[in-house]
């Protein structure tokens, strides 16, 4: 499972996925009843979700092969593209391919999946462009996100710089717009969502700007923050279709979402920060422990959490949420991440615990061997390489990025090659 921020990173699906063209393929069984080419499909389909969901993702593959060898007639539906993209979908979470087919597709995510599972990857060091860094808090990164093709890194001075990951090279720079500060961190990037070809990024001041990835350094502001009246944008994170921020500092006005295609604020509610008010405030002057996160899943819902408490919201009716929670041991907030589907949250004795979005239906459970201790991790991996204090980490099928107190970005490939 994997953390991301594009829609959401790359297009990812619910498992069940959809129906798509194929070809007829007929079989005459010997008591001359007909077996056609979509019912073995769909069978195919529905027996590598089950291995799945009982083995893991990775168990789908064999699951298929078996099927696949049962007759020449289903192995000659082995070769249906549309059956590949339906098995992408349902078992990796992908509708967007980045390979000549969608089996060659479904063959690069297994294959990366297996290199995520064995610790196999390219690492590299991420170098960035330090002209017209006029201070040190220009040299902070805060926030990182993925996308198919891009890394953003947002820093503390509002500059975000964008990377291609087959280069590895620096290929853009976006600034917001001058303006007054409340503070010494108000200008911080709290969030950032790529949508090719634009890129969007949030600071701690409550301002959203939208830049064209090829086109100017200045970015052009969505939404103008009203620090007095919503408090600090402490999170910020969406997908093609939905903006949603996570405030703190004013009671009652914690989530904000935002039509993405239209920028039109749609709804401003709840009081899941409220705890955290007096610190959200901090947050514009000094640099304080992460109040909280949220993130918005591939079912068109938005999890948020505090240290105390985590809820989750449908985007389409945030005035209602679908499920509200305290936690009596507390959450590591740093830890908590979604992928398409599913959420992990870190207790502060470290027991972590994988949820599925809709139920709250618990997936797994494991313990990071970490007590009261500031765990950074998202969906793939928890980190445990030596960097020096971690401030910012991203993951997602292919790549984990981590950014350092010593000014470095560091990747990981684990794409199959």
């Amino acid at each position: 499972m994997s953390s991301s921020s594009e829609d959401v990173n790359g297009g990812r699906a619910r498992r069940g996925g959809g129906d798509f063209g194929a070809p007829s393929f007929t079989r005459r069984r010997a008591n001359h009843e007909i077996w056609p080419g979509p019912f073995v499909e769909d069978l195919v389909v529905q027996v590598a979700i089950d291995a799945s969901r009982s083995r893991g993702r990775l168990a789908a593959a064999a699951a298929l092969a078996n099927m696949f060898q049962v007759c020449s007639t289903w192995h000659a539906v082995s070769r249906s593209d549309p059956l590949w993209q339906r098995l992408t979908g349902v078992i990796w979470g992908r509708t967007r391919r980045m390979h000549d087919s969608w089996r060659e597709e479904y063959m690069f995510r297994h294959r990366t999946a297996h290199n995520f599972r064995a610790g196999t990857s390219v690492y590299d060091t991420l170098h960035f462009d330090l002209s017209g860094v006029e201070n040190p808090d220009g040299l902070s990164c805060r926030c990182l996100t993925l996308s198919d093709t891009h890394l953003a890194c947002g820093f503390a001075d509002g500059v975000v710089r964008l990377f291609d990951l087959a280069t590895r090279q620096q290929v853009g720079t976006f600034h917001p717009h001058p303006r007054d500060r409340f503070g010494r961190f108000s200008r911080a990037v709290s969030g950032i969502i790529i949508k090719d070809p634009t890129i969007i990024f949030a600071t701690l001041d409550g301002d959203i700007h939208v830049a064209i990835i090829d086109g100017e350094p200045l970015a052009r502001t969505a939404h103008l923050g009203n620090v007095v009246n919503d408090g600090a944008l402490v999170d910020f994170t969406g997908c093609g279709r939905w903006w949603v921020g996570l405030y703190a500092g004013v009671p009652g006005r914690a989530v904000h979402v935002w039509d993405g295609n239209t920028e039109e604020l749609l709804y401003v509610n709840t009081n899941l920060t409220d705890p955290e008010a007096v610190i959200g405030w901090h947050t514009l002057t000094e640099l304080t422990d992460t109040i909280g996160r949220v993130r918005v899943t591939s079912q068109e819902s938005a999890v948020a959490c505090t240290g105390l408490r985590y809820m989750v919201l449908g985007l389409r009716n945030p005035e209602f949420p679908l499920h509200d929670r305290e936690c009596r041991r507390g959450l590591t907030v740093t830890s908590f991440d979604t992928n398409s589907e599913a959420f992990i949250m870190v207790d502060n004795r470290g027991l972590a615990i994988v949820r599925r979005v809709d139920t709250l239906e618990e997936v797994c459970r494991f313990n990071t061997r970490q007590r009261n201790v500031n765990v950074m991790g998202c969906m793939n991996l928890g980190l445990d390489e030596n960097i020096e204090g971690v401030n910012a980490m991203v993951a997602d099928d292919t790549h984990v990025a981590a950014a350092g107190s010593d000014t470095r970005i560091h990747l990981w490939d684990f794409g199959a090659r």
